[in-house]
C-alpha cells in the first residue's frame, strides 16, 4: 500500500467543542515508541454510527481506548458526553464509562464466570439486587438470541456465541455510546453476518451512537446497505442505491485521519491508500 498522506484529509476544527457530539476528538495525537495518531479530529453525533476502516497497525484499537479514557492523549482533547476526559482522573472516568458499552476483540469474557455473571459483571460490582440482575441479563441475552445460555460457562460456547454474549454485556446498562473493537475478527462469514445483524439491530432499534472498528469491508458495506425490520425480526436490504444516512466512514493512514465521509464518497475516493484498501 502507498504511504502517501491524503490530500482529502478532513479540515481541522480549532473552535470550541461541539456540544451536540456524543464523542469528539480534537487534534488528538498519541505515540509510544513511534507516533500512532497525529492531529486526529472527528465527532460522533446522536444516532450516528461511525465505521473506522483499515488494515492492522494503523491505530484503530488505540483510538477506541482513547475514546473510553483507557489511554490519555499526548496532545489535543477528547470530549465524551460533553466532558473533556483528556486528563480526567480515573475516579471521575468511571461514571462516564458506565454510559459507554465496549465490545472488546475476541469478546474478552471471564471463563471462570457463567454467562449470567459475565453479562452482569458491572451490576454485580455495583451490588445490584439479584432479581434486578437476573431480569436485566435475561433481557440483554434475549436481544442477542442467547437467553438459553444464562447458566452456561463461556468455554461451552462457540466463538460467535461468545461475541454475542460480549454484545449483551455491553448493552446491560443501556449505554449512550457503543464502541466495537473488531467484533467479527476471526469469525467465519456466516457467523460474522450474524454479529453484524445484531449491531444493525442495536443501531436501528435503540439508535445508540457507536464507533465500530473493522478491517472487513463486507461488514462495513452490509451495515451501510441494510436496516433491521422489527416485523420480520431480521436485517433486510435497503432499496437499490440507498444507504443508511447515519452510517459513515473514517480511515487512518500513517496516524492521520485521511477520510471522513459517506459510502458514496468512500467508493469514489481517488486517494491511493483508500483505493487500494477497498479494491
Amino acid at each position: 500500500m502507498t504511504n502517501s498522506a491524503s490530500s482529502i484529509a478532513p479540515t481541522k476544527n480549532n473552535g470550541p467543542a461541539n456540544s451536540g457530539a456524543v464523542l469528539e476528538f480534537r487534534n488528538v495525537s498519541i505515540g509510544f515508541d513511534h507516533p500512532v495518531l497525529q492531529d486526529v479530529s472527528f465527532s460522533v453525533g446522536p444516532d450516528e454510527t461511525r465505521i473506522l476502516l483499515g488494515p492492522a497497525g494503523v491505530g484503530k484499537s488505540v483510538l477506541l481506548k482513547l475514546a473510553n479514557g483507557l489511554l490519555s492523549p499526548d496532545a489535543g482533547s477528547i470530549h465524551l458526553f460533553g466532558e473533556d476526559i483528556s486528563d480526567m482522573p480515573e475516579q471521575q472516568l468511571f461514571h462516564l464509562r458506565t454510559r459507554t458499552g465496549m465490545v472488546f476483540q475476541e469478546g474478552a469474557l471471564f471463563d471462570s464466570l457463567t454467562v449470567r455473571d459475565n453479562v452482569a459483571y458491572q451490576l454485580i460490582q455495583e451490588e445490584a439486587p439479584d432479581e434486578e440482575i437476573n431480569s436485566r441479563v435475561r433481557e440483554a441475552l434475549r436481544f442477542v438470541g442467547l437467553e438459553q445460555t444464562f447458566s452456561l460457562f463461556p468455554g461451552s460456547l462457540s466463538g460467535g456465541m461468545r461475541r454475542r454474549v460480549a454484545i449483551a454485556r455491553a448493552l446491560i446498562h443501556t449505554p449512550h455510546l457503543l464502541l466495537y473493537d473488531s467484533p467479527t475478527g476471526g469469525l467465519d462469514p456466516v457467523t460474522s453476518t450474524t454479529i453484524i445483524e445484531l449491531i444493525v439491530k442495536q443501531r436501528d432499534v435503540y439508535r445508540t451512537p457507536s464507533v465500530l472498528v473493522t478491517h472487513r469491508l463486507q461488514d462495513a458495506f452490509t451495515m451501510c446497505s441494510h436496516r433491521f425490520e422489527p416485523s420480520e425480526d431480521r436485517m433486510v436490504p435497503l432499496p437499490k442505491d440507498q444507504t443508511d444516512p447515519n452510517t459513515t466512514f473514517l480511515m487512518l493512514n500513517e496516524g492521520h485521519l485521511i477520510f471522513d465521509g459517506s459510502l458514496h464518497q468512500l467508493v469514489s475516493s481517488q486517494d491511493p491508500f483508500v483505493r487500494e484498501f477497498i479494491e
